[in-house]
């Protein structure tokens, strides 16, 4: 994605109270919708993470947006209002300079008009031109940067990120940057087995697919990265969906009516990538939230009629576990207006 730095790229948003937020229709058309087919149930559906169709999200290792700083701020925000969304246990630290590493030369081969990052040695520094950053530090010397490694890069990345060391033949969830989750909270799953903190899940236990990841994530190559999609569905663009905020945010379900829903009602979808690192041996676990409203998805025809299709068939303990149940019909009879019957076609694109 070929974007020149300036100062109007990057949208002046909020993700909260008056909810400023809103994509642009570049942005409309490069969302990654994520139902290849007119019917879902949960499944691994991984693929490699290599680099994809340009302009996409899949274009570089990292996705960086119009909603960039915005959503780092925002991220700042929540931190400021509760510093446990970030822990990381004291054996991860080799594990957060191996992030720090990744996204920093990511960023700088990917985004060079916005990033920059020059090494002597172990004297490294970095350059953050959206967040007005300019940082000189030295390698694997904590002391040397305003925080830890792990905190100090994904304060300047979009999307919540875990790390899991890998021990006796499991992943434990053991670091984390989490102010963008689909009601889950790290200080509740922090130090849990793979199968703990995925135990709520409904159907995909006794289906085996957890068993069947697992087996696949343990033999992860370091360079050889691996992606899926995830969804849900949120009202008004709020990143922070934690439960410990759920006073503030779960209540706002019962106030959707059919005039409200096309500009309130957002398909939430994360791309979440699984990446090797080298020096720990362990694996991130990047999750990139992205939001559309029902009124932006329309917009594509494909799209609108995928999704009424997808909403309508999706069985109550997937709607349920997804937290849409209570508005589902509305939801249907909204996206019903858009579904004229017509076949669509193979893959998530939107049709040309």
């Amino acid at each position: 994605m070929s974007l020149d730095f300036k100062d109007d790229f990057f949208r002046d948003e909020t993700f909260f109270q008056d909810f400023t937020y809103k994509n642009s229709p570049a942005a409309v058309k490069r969302f990654p919708f994520p139902f290849p087919e007119d019917d879902y149930m949960y499944s691994v559906n991984m693929e490699p993470h290599t680099s994809g169709r340009p302009g996409s999200v899949f274009e570089h290792m990292f996705d960086v947006d119009e909603h960039y700083v915005a959503e780092m701020r925002d991220r700042a925000r929540v931190l400021a209002d509760d510093p446990l969304r970030c822990q990381s246990l004291p054996h991860m630290t080799l594990a957060g300079w191996d992030l720090l590493e990744l996204i920093m030369e990511s960023f700088a081969r990917d985004y060079p008009q916005w990033f920059s990052l020059s090494k002597e040695g172990d004297r490294w520094h970095w350059i953050n031109r959206p967040l007005g950053i300019d940082q000189s530090f030295t390698f694997m010397d904590e002391s040397t940067l305003p925080c830890g490694p792990f905190e100090y890069i994904t304060r300047q990345a979009q999307g919540d990120f875990t790390l899991q060391d890998q021990r006796e033949d499991n992943l434990w969830i053991e670091a984390g940057m989490v102010t963008s989750q689909a009601d889950w909270s790290l200080d509740f799953d922090i130090g849990m087995s793979f199968h703990e903190w995925h135990a709520p899940v409904p159907l995909a236990g006794k289906m085996g697919i957890f068993d069947r990841a697992l087996k696949f994530l343990l033999a992860l190559q370091h360079g050889a990265p691996v992606r899926r999609f995830n969804w849900t569905m949120t009202v008004d663009p709020l990143l922070d969906t934690s439960p410990e905020n759920y006073h503030k945010w779960g209540p706002s379900k019962t106030t959707m009516t059919p005039e409200t829903i096309g500009k309130r009602q957002h398909l939430r979808v994360e791309l979440q990538t699984l990446i090797r690192l080298p020096r720990s041996n362990a694996i991130v676990f990047p999750i990139r939230c992205y939001l559309i409203s029902f009124e932006d998805l329309v917009r594509q025809p494909k799209w609108a009629r995928r999704l009424h299709r997808v909403i309508k068939t999706l069985p109550d303990e997937l709607a349920t576990y997804k937290g849409f149940i209570r508005n589902r019909e509305l939801m249907i009879d909204y996206l019903s207006k858009f579904d004229d019957g017509a076949p669509t076609s193979p893959g998530w694109w939107a049709d040309e």
